[in-house]
């Protein structure tokens, strides 16, 4: 792993190169799907990163609330506002109230934009299967872990910069 005085070896070093050329590699995929999805439903990037946060943190078991998201995305209330109504409007999104603070309301994706996500992903989802079919189990539990620690450290360098 490292050598006596804390740095990488050669080796270690090399293969956190690589795996960060492949996180760079994978997110520029991502953001040409996300692209594609986009002009395919009519959505700005905005819509589509609104989607995206509001999946994850649904998925994390954090539902995100529109305020939440508006700082997440560096959007004015107004801005936020008009994006919600109009992702309400497509069938994209719903509100619903916050089971643990019925004061606060939550964004969730609606079943018309599940079924236009599904459509458009489930093939993804047949491509990853096909691609990872022949790793091991305990490849891709390492690979969970690899994912859960950069995404940790992304998430403590955004704290950091984030002021």
């Amino acid at each position: 792993m490292s050598a006596q005085d804390g740095r990488p070896t050669p080796e270690r070093a090399e293969l956190e190169s690589r795996i960060a050329s492949d996180v760079r590699a994978m997110t520029a995929e991502s953001d040409r799907l996300g692209r594609v999805f986009g002009a395919q439903h009519s959505l700005s990037a905005n819509d589509f990163r609104a989607l995206l946060h509001i999946m994850v943190a649904d998925v994390g078991g954090r539902p995100v609330s529109p305020g939440e998201l508006g700082s997440v995305l560096g959007l004015s209330s107004a801005a936020m506002t008009y994006l919600v109504e109009r992702m309400i409007t497509s069938g994209h999104i719903r509100r619903e109230p916050d089971t643990r603070d019925r004061r606060r309301v939550i964004l969730r994706y609606d079943e018309p934009g599940m079924e236009v996500a599904r459509e458009f992903f489930g093939p993804l989802g047949v491509h990853v299967r096909t691609a990872m079919a022949d790793l091991p189990d305990a490849d891709l539990d390492a690979a969970h872990r690899v994912f859960g620690a950069l995404t940790a450290a992304m998430a403590a360098y955004h704290r950091d910069i984030a002021g």
